[in-house]
């Protein structure tokens, strides 16, 4: 049986500019790079393209104490030298962008940080970031359309492949980087209402009747095609109509379905919508850091769960019409996230590690039992056979969604008693 766990406080971000402002000042530093902050942070929020596929790992459980924790201490972060300050003085910073999903965002800012700090002492080169985070498929569709990325860190597979679809970065992406380019990995969580009034416990407690369920939409939202492929999973061994019959029986129980993960957590804990939240476990581990321990909830991470792998990829687009310094730097970060010191700022915000990275494990895991995970490369065929299979128009997703909006329309239409 899952324990529920509670997580310590860290500070609150806010978020910026539209997509089309982004877009503005992400060329305009292409074109002359120059900024007075190491790191941008930006959001942006548009009707997306969703669509996931990938690399995935062979792991068959995750999590347990091993005799390791994270500690209280964040990690040392040296000043630059001198001599590399002195040298940077003299040139213009040169200004790397990085798209990635929602939930990221404080990972990123800490990450491009200790990067820029490194980079600087050993290549005399000021690297500075502009940051632009959204849903996945968001991300994706922006890439595509236009948004000046170097860098694309997605929560899909698939949805890295096709921004490579449409011509944009290398087919063989997935070699360019440590174990298929997963850069980071979670899982999907339950959280629940304090004192866990509704006996939540596994995926089977999920249709109990008048449970109240907030969970993103599968349509825009990749943590929402995580977490449907997390419940098809629970039950596929007994077979696709058991699977289906048991994800309708959930969806029957949802109550609204928010954009993205982040406005989920938000619809969740401060609206206080709904008696039980599906996330990503690394949303519910940071939310509960920024809320403090007075307004952190419970949460659950149910067995078997899928290993959710988030892909990190360079535009070679982009950086093709860029300087030579910018592919290097663009480079250098993406090796620098799969170095244990990454690794560990990732666990800090409540992703799992991967053990062949860093064998510490984040805090968060400490005193938890281990689950059985299973990946969709393994199990369903990769994650371009679960598009066709589960989300393009007409599948697995719209049939059950429009079985449940017609048994709803109907109870709506009802006289009431």
């Amino acid at each position: 049986m899952s324990r529920l766990h509670l997580h310590r406080p860290a500070p609150r971000l806010l978020f910026g500019l539209s997509l089309a402002a982004f877009s503005q000042h992400a060329r305009a530093a292409h074109a002359a790079p120059g900024s007075s902050s190491g790191s941008i942070s930006q959001h942006h929020q548009q009707q997306p393209l969703t669509s996931a596929a990938g690399p995935g790992g062979n792991s068959s459980s995750w999590g347990g104490s091993d005799g390791h924790s994270w500690g209280s201490g964040g990690p040392q972060n040296p000043s630059p030298q001198p001599l590399a300050l002195l040298a940077a003085a003299n040139k213009e910073p040169l200004v790397l962008t990085v798209a990635s999903f929602a939930v990221t965002k404080l990972a990123y800012v800490r990450l491009t940080k200790l990067f820029r700090e490194k980079y600087l002492q050993e290549k005399g080169i000021d690297v500075r970031f502009r940051l632009t985070f959204a849903g996945s498929g968001v991300q994706a569709r922006a890439v595509i359309d236009g948004l000046p990325a170097d860098m694309v860190a997605l929560a899909l597979p698939l949805d890295v492949q096709k921004i490579a679809d449409a011509g944009l970065l290398s087919a063989s992406w997935p070699k360019s980087f440590p174990l298929g380019s997963v850069v980071c990995e979670t899982t999907v969580a339950l959280v629940v209402r304090k004192g866990n009034p509704r006996n939540i416990h596994s995926w089977d407690d999920l249709v109990q009747p008048g449970l109240q369920v907030i969970v993103a939409n599968p349509k825009t939202a990749g943590v929402a095609r995580w977490i449907f492929l997390a419940l098809w999973g629970s039950k596929m061994k007994k077979g696709a109509a058991a699977a289906k019959e048991y994800i309708t029986k959930v969806f029957d129980n949802v109550l609204v379905q928010p954009r993205d993960a982040r406005e989920a957590s938000d619809v969740f804990y401060r609206q206080r919508l709904g008696d039980v939240l599906l996330t990503y476990e690394n949303e519910v581990v940071l939310t509960n850091q920024v809320y403090g321990p007075e307004k952190a909830l419970p949460y659950v991470v149910p067995s078997p769960n899928v290993r959710i792998e988030c892909p990190l990829a360079l535009v070679d687009r982009v950086l093709d019409a860029r300087p030579a310094a910018a592919r290097d730097a663009a480079q250098a970060f993406g090796k620098f996230l799969f170095t244990p010191e990454a690794q560990v700022e990732f666990g800090r915000v409540g992703f799992r590690t991967n053990r062949k990275l860093c064998k510490t494990q984040p805090e968060h895991l400490a005193g938890q039992p281990a689950i059985k995970v299973w990946t969709v490369d393994k199990e369903l065929g990769g994650w371009a056979a679960a598009q066709r299979r589960f989300f393009d128009a007409g599948q697995v997703l719209d049939e059950i969604q429009a079985d449940v909006g017609a048994r709803k329309m109907e109870a709506r239409k009802a006289p009431k008693k």
